[in-house]
C-alpha cells in the first residue's frame, strides 16, 4: 500500500513553530469553570509541563500557591493559618508534594462556603491516595493532557504528531530543539520527579524499561515475556508500568469483556501517551525519519487513539479495546447514554469495510463505528461505519 498522502502531510513549514505563545484551550477552560461552580474542590491532573499552571492562571484566581516555590512553602508551614481567612478561588500547584493538606481542605470546604479550591497535581488519584479518602464527594477530577487537535487546529496535526502535545515541545523553533526539550524532560522526570514521589528506582533502569516498553507500543502486554526479556520479575514489570501510568506517561487499555460466546483477548494493551515522547525514546527526530521507521504505523495508531481519548473525554467515561482470538477487533470501545460506540485507527489512504468491522458492529451492537485515518475527506464506509479524518476529530465529535 502506498502512503503518498501521509508523506504529503509533513510537507511545508510548521506555522506555529518557534512561537511560545498562549494557545487558548477553550474546551478545557469551559469544563473547568463548570466543575468549579459545582464542587468546592477541583483537581487538574496531568503530566508535568502539560500546561496545568498556565491553564489555571487563565481563570479568575484570587490566591496562588506553588509548592515548588520556597516562599509559598514557607507561607504554608502553618497551612490552616495561611488558608482559613482567604476568600474566592485558591490554587495550590504541585499538590502531590504536600498530601497532608487534604484533610485540612476537607475541613475548610465544609466550614468556608466562600472558598473554592483548584489543586494541580502531576500524579494520578491512585498515587495521591489521601485525596480520595478525605475529599470524597467534595472533589471533581479533570484530566489534562498536552495540546489537542482542537487547540492547534486540524491543519497542524502533522506538527502535533511528530512533536507531541507538550507545549514547549510543540512550539519549539525546530524539530531539533523540540527533541532536545523532550530529552531534557525525560531526564528530569526520571532523575527528579520519580524520586520526589517516593520511588527509589535508578533513573538508568527506568529509562531502559521505558525505552523497551516503547517497542510494545500498541501491542498486547505479556508481562511474563517482558519480565524475561528485561531480567526482572512479573511483579516488578507491573510495578514499573503502574508508576508510568500513574504519572500519565503510559496508557494501559483494558479489554472489554462481554458474553457473546466468543473467545476474547484478556491481556491489556499499552501505549505511550505522548507521541513526541514515544518518538524520542525510539530516536526519531524528524519527519523523514518517522516516515521511514518500522514503527510508523504504531506511532500513528497511538497518536490517533490518544486524540480520540481526548475528544471523547476520558474524565467522563471508561475506555476499553475489544479483540477476539479470531482477529476481530476495535481499537477503542466506550459507552455513552446507554449506547455502545467503537473506533478504529487505520493508517491508510482510504479505509474500506472489513469483516472485522462488520463483526465488531454486530457483536458489540455498536451505535456507530468511527474509522479514523490521515486523509482529508469524511465518507460512509458501511452501515453504521464512517471514515473520519483525524484533523476533524474534535471534542463532541465522537
Amino acid at each position: 500500500m502506498k502512503y503518498h498522502r501521509l508523506v504529503m502531510i509533513f510537507q511545508g513549514k510548521y506555522p506555529n513553530a518557534g512561537k511560545l505563545m498562549l494557545i487558548p484551550r477553550k474546551i478545557d477552560l469551559q469544563k473547568l469553570e463548570e466543575l468549579l461552580a459545582q464542587f468546592p474542590v477541583t483537581a487538574i491532573l496531568g503530566p508535568r509541563q502539560c500546561g496545568k499552571t498556565t491553564l489555571a492562571r487563565q481563570l479568575a484566581v484570587d490566591h496562588f500557591f506553588d509548592l515548588e516555590n520556597p516562599r509559598d512553602l514557607a507561607r504554608l508551614e502553618n497551612p490552616q493559618l495561611a488558608l482559613e481567612d482567604l476568600q474566592g478561588l485558591i490554587v495550590i500547584d504541585e499538590i502531590q508534594r504536600s498530601p497532608e493538606l487534604f484533610p485540612l481542605l476537607r475541613y475548610l470546604t465544609d466550614t468556608r462556603s466562600e472558598q473554592r479550591y483548584l489543586i494541580l497535581g502531576s500524579a494520578s488519584r491512585d498515587l495521591i491516595k489521601q485525596s480520595s479518602e478525605s475529599l470524597a464527594g467534595r472533589i471533581a477530577y479533570y484530566h489534562l493532557s498536552g495540546f489537542r487537535v482542537d487547540d492547534v487546529g486540524g491543519d497542524h496535526t502533522r506538527q502535533l504528531w511528530l512533536r507531541g502535545g507538550f507545549p514547549r515541545s510543540y512550539l519549539a523553533d525546530t524539530d531539533e530543539t523540540s527533541n532536545r526539550w523532550r530529552e531534557s524532560f525525560i531526564s528530569t522526570f526520571l532523575e527528579r520527579d520519580i524520586p520526589q514521589l517516593g520511588f527509589d528506582i535508578p533513573a538508568s533502569t527506568l529509562r531502559r524499561f521505558w525505552t523497551m516498553l516503547s517497542h510494545y507500543h500498541g501491542q498486547l502486554m505479556n508481562y511474563a515475556e517482558f519480565a524475561r526479556s528485561f531480567g526482572v520479575s512479573d511483579m516488578t514489570v507491573r510495578r514499573y508500568i503502574d508508576l508510568l501510568e500513574g504519572t500519565f506517561m503510559v496508557r494501559v487499555l483494558q479489554p472489554w469483556h462481554v458474553n457473546i460466546g466468543k473467545r476474547l483477548v484478556k491481556s491489556p494493551k499499552v501505549y505511550l501517551k505522548d507521541a513526541g515522547i514515544f518518538h524520542s525514546l525510539q530516536s526519531i527526530e524528524t519527519a523523514e525519519q518517522l516516515l521511514s521507521h518500522n514503527k510508523l504505523g504504531a506511532s500513528w495508531e497511538g497518536f490517533a487513539l490518544e486524540c480520540a481519548c481526548q475528544a471523547i473525554g476520558e474524565s467522563d467515561r471508561e475506555l476499553y479495546f475489544w479483540r477476539t482470538h479470531a482477529g476481530a477487533e476495535v481499537d477503542l470501545f466506550w459507552q455513552n447514554k446507554g449506547q455502545n460506540w467503537g473506533l478504529e485507527c487505520k493508517f491508510a489512504d482510504a479505509p474500506r469495510p472489513t469483516k472485522s468491522m462488520r463483526n465488531a458492529i454486530a457483536d458489540l451492537e455498536l451505535e456507530h463505528l468511527w474509522v479514523v485515518y490521515p486523509g482529508g475527506e469524511r465518507y460512509k464506509i458501511a452501515e453504521k461505519a464512517t471514515a473520519l479524518p483525524l484533523s476533524e476529530m474534535i471534542a463532541g465529535q465522537l
